[in-house]
């Protein structure tokens, strides 16, 4: 919603060497692609060093759990560490296992009353027990400094609220001066919180002022919508509801409040207590934090907004989003599984607890998961599409083909939305050998997809471009797309290398080699990439170089069919180069058409 640099939230609040835990660990993991494990049945150590050690490697293959239930025997063991119960501390609250969270920061208040987040945590759990004026002293006590500062001017404001006191509360919000940024966060919350105190003139002034500022931002879109609803304003509301729509089309919590809307029905409130205005204070400025990639942060301002509201439903989409992408879909099955039954976002929660399954590795289990959503809701496309997105990412091309027209064949009207069901259809057609259905398709996904959609352009222009040179076709348009591919997204290395194989493919060796050189220098560690790169050279007559990248590809894990290959070549290079028009030379690997 604005710019915050977040992490400052809670290394200002004096807390740098806690964060660290998650933040440390957990990086390091995934640059060494750990693995994430299950926790179920795990038995504490013996001893305090054990548990501590026990509690690095859960860290570090992102298992909160073990890391927390290790922790707490460590800290069993050692109650007067500080430091590491400071640790423990963070690690309960990243893995939402918030009575030991609240426990710990009790505890480590008591020994050092400047932890800032510590000071947060107890704050927020007295909101949820409606006890604001202790709420506001420890919010008050936490670290300082302008991060800070509006994380605890915000609560505090939703305190007043919750103390009946709506005109201390605006005083409050009222500080927040100095940075613009700030102005959309205290319009939006004095809005909600003037609507929650039934002073309707003065929300409706406060929330347009947000509105206006910020279009594109989707709780905020549908939260003013909801309250024009409310006024009996249904026109404006789905004017609102419509403007984001072209944006981004077919969301569900859009689409729920364009039916209600046409219906004449107001959306529900979301925001009506100070529980819930806290949460949306936690939930806006984790969201913030998470676009500008401080995921670590965001995590926990997740975990208290949750606490506060558990029904959340964006709150928790978000949690298990930062969990998948940090490696823990076990836990982002657990918290998916916490979405609202009445929630227009329980769907999406259910297609992506079954992806979470598949990168568990429960493939079994994943394909039956969104098998029994699709008994449920024979209609779901968006179930249909996660279905065949597995299928093919197990290079189950035909099963894919088979789901992905199912998807299709439930669209009234393809739009712009559904551009990515006929790319995903097309590469599956083109990989069980249906080249003139898979044309058809990209072309169609083309068709649909907007020019400002640059980016997915560029995906379906590199596929189709790359398989129209593989199979000789239609050259120059083909040439045409993949540099027009390149234009939109010149700093992927998986679609400059299509477009310099594609010069490969046609014997244009010297700009095949200068393409590629640039590929490489964008993803270093791509097998592929690497192997192509050999090969150019080799056909410039840089042999030796050719080998370097060669040896260098061998080294990066390529693919167990690709390794032979690349063996062979280092032994014997390649053959005579074959005619440009020949198109059958084998290749040293597949090509990423699909930008990896």
């Amino acid at each position: 919603m604005a710019k915050v640099t977040f992490f400052n939230k809670l290394r200002a609040a004096g807390t740098a060497a806690a964060l660290s835990v998650i933040l440390t660990l957990p990086v390091s993991a995934v640059a060494q692609g750990a693995t994430p494990r299950s926790s179920e049945g795990l038995e504490p150590g013996d001893s305090l060093e054990g548990n501590y050690l026990a509690a690095i490697v859960a860290g570090a293959g992102r298992d909160l759990g073990a890391a927390s239930i290790y922790l707490r025997e460590a800290v069993k063991e050692d109650p007067q560490n500080n430091e590491l119960l400071e640790r423990a501390f963070v690690a309960f609250l990243a893995d939402g296992a918030m009575p030991d969270a609240f426990r710990a920061a009790d505890r480590l208040i008591r020994v050092d009353p400047s932890n800032g987040l510590a000071q947060l945590v107890i704050g927020v759990r007295s909101i949820k027990q409606k006890s604001y004026g202790t709420a506001r002293n420890h919010l008050q006590r936490g670290g300082r400094g302008r991060a800070a500062d509006i994380t605890a001017t915000l609560l505090s404001a939703w305190s007043y609220l919750g103390s009946n006191n709506p005109k201390r509360a605006i005083e409050t919000l009222e500080r927040l001066k100095g940075e613009p940024s700030y102005n959309l966060f205290r319009d939006y919350h004095a809005g909600l919180i003037l609507d929650a105190a039934a002073r309707r003139a003065d929300a409706e002034k406060r929330l347009k002022s947000a509105y206006d500022a910020e279009r594109t931002t989707l709780r905020l879109v549908d939260l003013w919508a909801r309250f024009q609803a409310r006024q009996g304003d249904f026109a404006g509301a789905a004017a609102t509801y419509a403007e984001f729509d072209r944006l981004l089309p077919n969301h569900p919590i859009i689409r729920e409040g364009m039916a209600l809307v046409a219906k004449k029905e107001a959306p529900p409130r979301q925001i009506a207590n100070a529980q819930q205005g806290a949460a949306e204070v936690l939930y806006g400025l984790a969201s913030a934090g998470n676009r500008q990639g401080d995921e670590a942060a965001a995590l926990l301002y997740l975990r208290m907004a949750i606490f506060l509201d558990p029904s959340h439903d964006l709150a928790i989409l978000t949690l298990g989003d930062i969990l998948e992408r940090s490696r823990q879909p076990e836990d982002a099955v657990a918290v998916y599984d916490k979405m609202p039954l009445t929630s227009p976002l329980r769907p999406n929660a259910e297609i992506q607890a079954g992806l979470a399954l598949e990168n568990l590795g429960k493939h079994d289990e994943a394909v039956k998961h969104l098998d029994r959503v699709i008994a449920e809701r024979p209609d779901d496309v968006d179930a249909l599409a996660a279905l065949g997105n597995i299928y093919r990412s197990r290079k189950e091309f035909q099963k894919a083909s088979e789901t992905y027209d199912k998807a299709i064949a439930k669209l009234a009207s393809p739009g712009r939305a559904n551009w990515d069901l006929f790319y995903f259809r097309g590469i599956a057609r083109e990989r069980t050998d249906r080249w003139a259905d898979a044309e058809a398709d990209l072309r169609k996904a083309l068709e649909l997809l907007p020019d400002p959609l640059g980016r997915e352009r560029a995906l379906v222009l590199n596929y189709l471009g790359y398989s129209l040179v593989d199979k000789h076709l239609k050259l120059d348009e083909a040439l045409d797309m993949l540099r027009r591919a390149v234009e939109l997204r010149p700093r992927d290395g998986y679609i400059i290398d299509s477009l310099g194989w594609a010069y490969y493919r046609l014997g244009r060796y010297e700009e095949a080699a200068r393409e590629i050189e640039r590929a490489v220098d964008l993803r270093p560690s791509d097998s592929v990439i690497n192997d192509h790169l050999g090969d150019a050279y080799w056909r410039v007559g840089r042999k030796l170089e050719a080998k370097f990248q060669w040896t260098y590809a061998r080294d990066l894990n390529p693919e167990p069919e690709d390794l032979p290959k690349i063996l062979r070549k280092i032994e014997r290079g390649l053959d005579e180069a074959p005619s440009a028009d020949a198109g059958s030379e084998p290749k040293p690997s597949e090509p990423q058409k699909d930008g990896g």
